[in-house]
């Protein structure tokens, strides 16, 4: 018998760049089973990929992460040079959902649920939780600035604020869930259980981001901030507080990997493990 969630569970998205792959995954199993959430919230790459989740078209997030990339080969070191971001920006923020494979913002809009996108704000340093259901502009601009990430893409203007990537803050935005009264909440994550960053820590010199003192210091303590989320969603999940949806196998796919073959069992995985959350929990309500 399938275990029934909370009414008011949320569904938190981390990001991970092209580990994004195994979260499109699984949000192609919960469109196909018709598993929905009244509040989703993403950053990054899951922002990206849960804007195909929220106007229900399943593997749109997959032909982009896979397909797309084997076919226009937008992440590349030439395009960091030339375009001043490491992913094409033309090609995902403008063909991708104008042409190649079109945004239906009618449905997008017509979802009654709250969606909220992360981004980093430049200025304060601090985490924005933006949301946007009518604007196209407007959407694509916080996807494409929830994606910025630092040092590797430019910074991208949203309200006139400048913004980045939200992973600097806020790599798993399971607090603002709670904090908006969803206790109980299902968190796809893209590493592995037990994961802890080994990079180290290091002062941002004031020649990086010379306009952005704040951005500097945030940038300056993101490892540590990333594995004290890791440590709360595992003390959550222990807790019962949280179901985590992660890979199992050990993970090959990194931030910037253009591997077809790797990303293609990445997503498989995230579809499979999506299946097993299908079989065995049933919606709230």
């Amino acid at each position: 018998m399938k275990q029934r969630l909370p009414h008011d569970t949320g569904l938190v998205l981390e990001g991970g760049g092209m580990r994004g792959v195994f979260t499109s995954g699984v949000l192609d199993a919960l469109m196909k089973h018709e598993r929905s959430f009244n509040y989703v919230v993403a950053v990054s790459a899951g922002a990206c990929n849960g804007l195909s989740y929220m106007s229900g078209q399943p593997r749109r997030a997959r032909f982009s992460n896979i397909d797309m990339l084997r076919k226009y080969g937008y992440l590349s070191l030439k395009n960091l040079l030339i375009q001043g971001s490491i992913f094409d920006p033309n090609i995902l923020y403008e063909r991708f959902p104008a042409e190649i494979v079109p945004f239906d913002y009618q449905a997008y809009a017509n979802n009654p649920a709250t969606y909220e996108m992360v981004t980093t704000n430049c200025l304060t340093g601090k985490a924005e939780y933006l949301s946007e259901k009518y604007n196209p502009r407007r959407i694509t601009a916080i996807a494409k600035a929830s994606s910025s990430l630092p040092y590797v893409a430019q910074i991208t203007n949203v309200d006139g604020v400048p913004m980045l990537d939200g992973g600097i803050v806020d790599s798993i935005p399971v607090l603002r869930a709670t904090s908006l009264g969803h206790a109980f909440n299902v968190v796809v994550m893209t590493r592995n259980k037990g994961f802890r960053s080994s990079e180290r820590d290091i002062n941002i010199p004031s020649f990086i981001y010379s306009d952005y003192p704040h951005l500097r210091e945030a940038l300056s303590h993101r490892v540590e901030v990333y594995n004290r989320q890791l440590e709360l969603v595992e003390r959550m999940e222990r807790w019962g507080e949280v179901i985590v949806i992660r890979p199992q196998r050990t993970m090959e796919v990194g931030r910037t990997c253009s591997d077809p073959s790797k990303l293609e069992r990445l997503y498989e995985e995230g579809f499979q493990e999506g299946e097993k959350f299908c079989a065995k929990y049933s919606s709230g309500g």
